[in-house]
């Protein structure tokens, strides 16, 4: 808990820039103990895949809620004509920044307090999605992103997963050090005999209405739930073989492969790619 609240302390100081990038280079392998590299996370993890696009949904969590979700991105991004846009997403405890991959245009940056769930879908398996409050009003919307393998989408979810934790840590830091001060600061007022501003500042004040001008999000807890089509979250994907990524560059193989896997919903007679 030591180590992780110093992580957690280290972003405040210093956000830090993506030092990895998953989905570029040809023969990668996701590291043995990437779910726990906590200063691999603060410093953001990036995962190259495609936007299958965004619906509506009634609830912030569920796996049900999800799936639904899913297929309704999937069945209209089928009709589309257009090819899916190449995007990069950064994971961080701050929460997901989606830039364009080829332009790096900063389509949004959202942040984990907004994020109420995510989930590497079990019928397609390569889809990662999460549900989000709009920053514009209280609507949900359910993303949805087509990754190259079944693992990519597996580690994505992991990923923020692990993010939501260290913000949740954050909150509690600033919790205790909230409480320190207001603990300090009613000895200091008790020593010098103000007995009277002492209690009035010892007040234990409400985190939700009494946060100081640009801590909104530093002090509200997180609220986050998430969902893995494999049988344990916590298994490893690079024991598998390493990601070969000849074929993201090329559009008629992923589009084809995404087609088919729509089409004959898990029953692949080849070796699978995970």
């Amino acid at each position: 808990m030591d180590a992780l609240k110093s992580a957690g302390r280290a972003i405040i100081k210093s956000p830090g820039v993506p030092r990895h990038t998953w989905g570029t280079s040809k023969h990668e392998k996701l590291p043995e103990n990437w779910t726990d590299t906590k200063e691999t996370l603060l410093e953001g993890m990036v995962f190259n895949v495609k936007y299958l696009g965004m619906t509506l949904v009634g609830q912030p969590k569920g796996e049900d809620m999800a799936s639904a979700a899913i297929r309704r991105i999937v069945a209209t991004a089928r009709a589309g004509a257009k090819k899916f846009r190449k995007v990069t997403l950064t994971v961080s405890p701050k929460g997901i920044v989606i830039t364009d991959t080829e332009t790096t245009d900063l389509i949004e940056n959202v942040s984990i307090y907004r994020i109420s769930y995510c989930t590497a879908d079990k019928t397609q398996d390569k889809v990662f999605a999460y549900v989000s409050q709009s920053q514009f009003n209280e609507t949900l919307e359910c993303h949805a992103f087509l990754c190259q393998k079944k693992k990519i989408a597996q580690a994505v979810t992991l990923t923020v997963a692990q993010a939501f934790k260290v913000a949740l840590d954050l909150w509690e830091i600033a919790q205790e050090d909230k409480s320190k001060k207001a603990r300090t600061c009613c000895t200091c007022a008790a020593s010098n005999g103000q007995t009277e501003a002492a209690d009035a500042q010892c007040v234990p004040a409400d985190p939700e209405t009494h946060k100081p001008s640009g801590m909104e999000e530093k002090l509200r807890r997180p609220l986050f739930s998430a969902s893995l089509s494999s049988p344990s979250p916590r298994s490893n994907p690079t024991r598998r073989r390493p990601i070969k990524h000849d074929s993201w560059d090329v559009e008629d193989g992923l589009e084809d492969a995404f087609s088919s896997n729509m089409e004959t919903e898990e029953t692949d007679t080849g070796p699978r790619n995970c």
